[in-house]
């Protein structure tokens, strides 16, 4: 399992990787591996403010629908258009081409409650 160095983690398997003032938002790859083959990610929340826990859209797979949850909070900037005609991706470049989201990060210094890889890894129990 791909678990970057370089990204902090949530407990409901999202990351987030902080670029200046913004920051990328995706789920993991042990997230995608668990759900599967994904078929359909739905995201509405462009241009809304969401808090830290928050829902900002939901990723289908053949099996089972899941809730994709804010790690910090902020504004949603901009979805990952790629998904809509590829949500493959997801499960082929968790961490590159099948990022969700992109937004403008309230509080820089919320991302240090999160979990660092190691963190991570041992939650997963990988």
């Amino acid at each position: 399992m791909n678990i970057p160095e370089n990204l902090k983690y949530t407990n409901e398997h999202e990351w987030i990787r902080v670029e200046g003032e913004e920051a990328v938002i995706g789920i993991t790859d042990y997230a995608q591996h668990e759900l599967g083959d994904i078929v359909f990610v739905d995201i509405d929340t462009e241009g809304e403010k969401l808090l830290a826990g928050e829902r900002f859209g939901t990723v289908e797979a053949v099996k089972t629908v899941s809730d994709l949850y804010m790690p910090v909070a902020g504004t949603v900037l901009a979805i990952n258009p790629d998904l809509e005609a590829a949500p493959e991706l997801v499960n082929k470049e968790p961490y590159e081409g099948g990022w969700m989201i992109r937004i403008k990060i309230d509080d820089a210094s919320a991302t240090d409650a999160l979990l660092d890889s190691k963190a991570y890894l041992e939650l997963t129990g990988e």
